[in-house]
């Protein structure tokens, strides 16, 4: 048993140099590249106090802003599935005032998760909820304040150990119909630490029995 496990666990960190990348954005039934700042290539954030934890290295800014309404649905799809185990995360940052969702850079405490992705548990197995899985979604909670925000996704692979690997894309939007509320905010960097357990965790051996997703709690509204 010690045998296979170690060449599934070989198979698993021979992939670190496969990566993918969101490409494209999700409203309802409808599909967007344009919204997204497309990264320059494949290749992971691998430290979370770069500014690129943000919206990863993107070749552009998006050339459209995709009005969404509040309680509706969004996500993104990848262009690959999700074979580096780990968790993953929707974010939505807050455009201050004076900005608008095509030029601000993603800066200062203005971001709060909707929606998280994390480990999943057997009789001595451990995995995460998007393993293998292409698309992830998120509703908008119906109290986000309208306006316009970016859409952050990341997922970290955690498959080689003590070494993080953050795939991340932002799109751009418009929310339209929503509420007052006003979901505690994080910044990135900062939301993070290279020491969060939920980073540092070795998801091979021992078999994890709890994670953690990192970051702050769910805003569900």
């Amino acid at each position: 048993m010690r045998f296979l496990s170690a060449l599934a666990i070989g198979a698993l960190i021979s992939q670190a140099s496969a990566h993918y990348i969101w490409t494209t954005f999700i409203s309802g039934s409808t599909t967007s590249t344009a919204a997204v700042r497309q990264p320059v290539n494949n290749n992971p954030v691998t430290d979370a106090a770069s500014n690129l934890i943000r919206c990863n290295n993107f070749t552009a800014l998006g050339s459209a802003t995709v009005s969404v309404a509040a309680g509706s649905t969004i996500g993104f799809n990848l262009d690959n599935t999700l074979y580096h185990l780990g968790p993953a995360a929707i974010y939505l940052g807050q455009v201050p005032s004076g900005q608008t969702a095509a030029t601000w850079d993603g800066s200062g405490a203005a971001w709060f998760k909707i929606a998280q992705w994390g480990g999943v548990f057997g009789s001595g197995t451990f995995s995460f909820a998007d393993f293998n899985l292409s698309q992830l979604t998120a509703t908008i909670p119906k109290s986000v304040p309208s306006g316009q925000y970016l859409v952050r996704i990341e997922q970290i692979g955690l498959h080689v150990v003590d070494a993080p690997q953050w795939y991340i894309s932002c799109a751009q939007v418009a929310i339209t119909g929503g509420g007052s509320a006003n979901p505690a905010k994080v910044s990135f960097p900062g939301a993070y630490s290279m020491t969060d357990p939920g980073l540092t965790v070795n998801i091979y051996y021992p078999i994890p029995t709890s994670y953690t997703v990192p970051g702050p709690a769910v805003f569900t509204g």
